[in-house]
């Protein structure tokens, strides 16, 4: 198991290393992370390499006893190369440059970036392809992260005219009738005279709004698949990883595309940021681990835990006494093998001045330095069960094509898919049930229940598979806005609503509606339609019901003959239909009946206490994890404020 922390050594005196190095060890670390940010360390001048600074860092770890992992420095270009070329710099969307001095400011279409990027990986491969104190290469950080993902310069416009012309097999007429380009007068009479969706007057044509998105991801992934295979040429045996950011279902990248060719993910966890002002909820926290882990559906790193306040020009809320430990726990409990501290000491200079570490600037060790002491000590006596994989029983699945059709028209100011998939997790959470988040097309036949918020893209191959898998004995629970549009994001005529799966769930779609705050509905059961048992809000179906059950329906003046809720028998396994946004408690109910309904066990527990089962038959854990600021007992366990503890069962 690697235990360690993010260590820049180049920022500071060198004559430290050997000081911080010891104190790296007195924490129980085994490995640092090092040489992300240091292209012009690395290379001066244009085509003068020298890596003799790290060579004497690696030197120094292994006398320590520590290993390496090494990161190709292409996140932040050199100022000569941004001088030298400014054409590499990425462009805002009123076609302003993006300045040197941040990171991530160079365009994923640049050739000039291609060119260098690839000259400074292959140098930099060849020369530590045998050093054994590196265990693992780093590719770039944070790929799209703070805005990265977007750039409207020529490179980006020249790349988009011919990635549309290769889809549309260089035929404009195919492009001007998928797009529907009639309307508004749009036909194109060549792919040249198609815009970059920058900023117009209403709306850019869907279509191609959603063409532009999967443009943007495949940039940012043959950027990355780009280094694999540089790294992977040179040094066959490489283990490579990236290290993701959080807010992945918001980015223009389909991550899970970025990672197939990863040997695994990496996550950067930062549960609070600065101006927050306080951290997000336990079960957002969890939400955002598991995205991480199906990534890949594996078990991950973390390359960034915290441990104090963090923020570039606002800082923000400090993690109470053993509330980032344990976070660190919490990790660990939904499936990360490896974990580093971001970072081994705080800055004096830069950007990320206040960006605390396990010691502060004033290189003092206090309460920060040993709770991470001591949770490297208590983790690393479990790694034989950490190291198991998961294997839920229940999957959230998402799809980049339909969230990135979100972006592109949201149809409801209050609907946010990622909350609407954060909604159907709880639930599991609360009950202490693990659960996968998966993006569309992973093999979905081990699991028990599968739950597809907003899928409003319909796709007949996915759509065949979960008709299959519901026949074979699963549940399958669909939402309102799933299956709406077709793969060019457009309507379909003639076709009932949700498309291709109207017989399979027993509905149809007659009217919709979106809803704004103070215009929630009262929902009754059909079993008790006198008492009002929850409300409904944000979007709703009015559905016409063929052989669909009716559980739920909504109890307001001019729609109350509509369903909230249907389910209906599929073979073996059933589909339940749920039309509206339900209230919490109305939600938990009916995710409890289908927990009931697939055995599925829960482990019941305070409110705030999160309980993990780690390990397999060979030996299991328990982690229990305390999320309240009071102290809890669970199971004749007391635990103090934000305490963790493991118990083996």
């Amino acid at each position: 198991m690697y235990l360690g922390v993010d260590y820049y050594p180049e920022q500071w005196d060198i004559s430290l290393i050997d000081a911080d190095l010891d104190n790296i060890k007195e924490l129980g670390g085994n490995v640092i992370r090092i040489g992300e940010f240091s292209w012009h360390l690395m290379e001066k001048k244009e085509g003068q390499f020298d890596f003799s600074f790290f060579d004497n860092v690696i030197k120094k770890a292994k006398e320590h006893g520590i290993k390496v992992i090494m990161g190709t420095p292409t996140a932040t270009i050199p100022a000569w190369l941004a001088k030298k070329d400014p054409s590499i710099l990425s462009e805002f969307e009123d076609g302003s440059k993006r300045t040197f001095g941040g990171r991530h400011v160079f365009c994923l279409n640049s050739e000039t970036m291609y060119k260098h990027s690839g000259k400074i990986v292959t140098k930099l491969i060849e020369h530590y392809k045998d050093e054994e104190q590196i265990i693992a290469w780093q590719i770039d950080n944070e790929i799209g992260h703070e805005g990265s993902d977007v750039c409207y310069c020529q490179n980006c416009r020249n790349a988009f005219t011919n990635f549309l012309k290769e889809k549309y097999n260089g035929d404009i007429d195919k492009l001007n009738d998928v797009y529907g380009t009639a309307f508004w007068s749009q036909e194109y009479n060549d792919f040249d005279e198609i815009p970059t969706p920058a900023r117009t007057i209403t709306t850019h044509n869907p279509a191609l709004r959603l063409d532009w998105e999967r443009f943007r991801s495949k940039s940012a992934t043959d950027f990355i698949n780009f280094q694999v295979d540089l790294i992977k040429k040179i040094a066959p045996n490489a283990t490579v990883f990236h290290d993701f950011p959080g807010g992945g279902l918001n980015k223009h990248i389909d991550y899970s595309a970025v990672a197939d060719k990863l040997d695994f993910a990496a996550y950067n966890n930062y549960p609070v940021w600065g101006g927050q002002k306080e951290p997000i909820k336990p079960h957002e926290i969890a939400f955002n681990l598991d995205y991480i882990r199906g990534l890949k559906r594996q078990n991950y790193w973390i390359t960034e835990a915290i441990m104090g306040a963090q923020g570039h020009d606002v800082t923000g809320y400090s993690p109470r006494p053993n509330q980032a430990k344990m976070w660190s726990y919490q990790s660990f409990a939904h499936g990360c093998t490896a974990m580093m501290y971001f970072r081994y000491r705080g800055a004096t200079k830069g950007a990320e001045q206040f960006c605390y570490g396990i010691i502060d600037a004033d290189n003092v060790k206090r309460r920060k330095f040993y709770e991470v002491q001591s949770f490297f000590n208590d983790i690393s006596k479990y790694e034989k069960e950490l190291c198991t994989p998961i294997s839920p029983d229940v999957a959230v699945i998402y799809d980049y094509d339909s969230l990135a059709s979100f972006r592109i028209q949201r149809q409801s100011t209050l609907l946010s898919v990622e909350e609407e998939m954060k909604r159907y997790y709880k639930p599991f959470y609360d009950n202490n049930i693990p659960c996968d988040i998966i993006p569309l097309g992973f093999n979905i036949s081990k699991y028990k229940v599968i739950i597809l918020p907003q899928l409003i893209i319909e796709k007949p191959e996915f759509s065949r598979q979960i008709k299959e898998f519901a026949e074979n004995g699963g549940t399958v629970v669909l939402t309102y806005r799933t299956a709406v549009k077709d793969i060019n994001n457009n309507l379909t005529f003639g076709e009932k609503i949700p498309v291709n799966l109207s017989d399979f769930a027993g509905v149809t779609l007659v009217e919709s509606e979106s809803l704004q705050d103070g215009q929630e509905f009262p929902i009754v059961s059909v079993n008790n339609p006198e008492k009002a048992i929850g409300s409904g809000g944000v979007f709703r179906d009015m559905l016409e019901v063929t052989d669909a059950e009716i559980l739920y329906r909504y109890a307001d003046t001019f729609y109350n003959s509509f369903p909230a809720v249907t389910k209906k028998q599929c073979g073996k396994g059933c589909v339940y239909y749920i039309a509206c946004t339900l209230d919490e408690n109305l939600q938990q109910t009916v995710m409890e009946q289908i927990m009931t309904e697939n055995n599925i066990n829960s482990v019941k527990s305070p409110d705030g206490i999160e309980v993990c089962i780690r390990g397999d038959k060979k030996g299991r854990i328990k982690i229990v994890m305390n999320h309240t600021d009071k102290k809890t007992v669970y199971d004749g366990i007391t635990l103090d404020p934000y305490e963790s503890k493991i118990i083996r069962i």
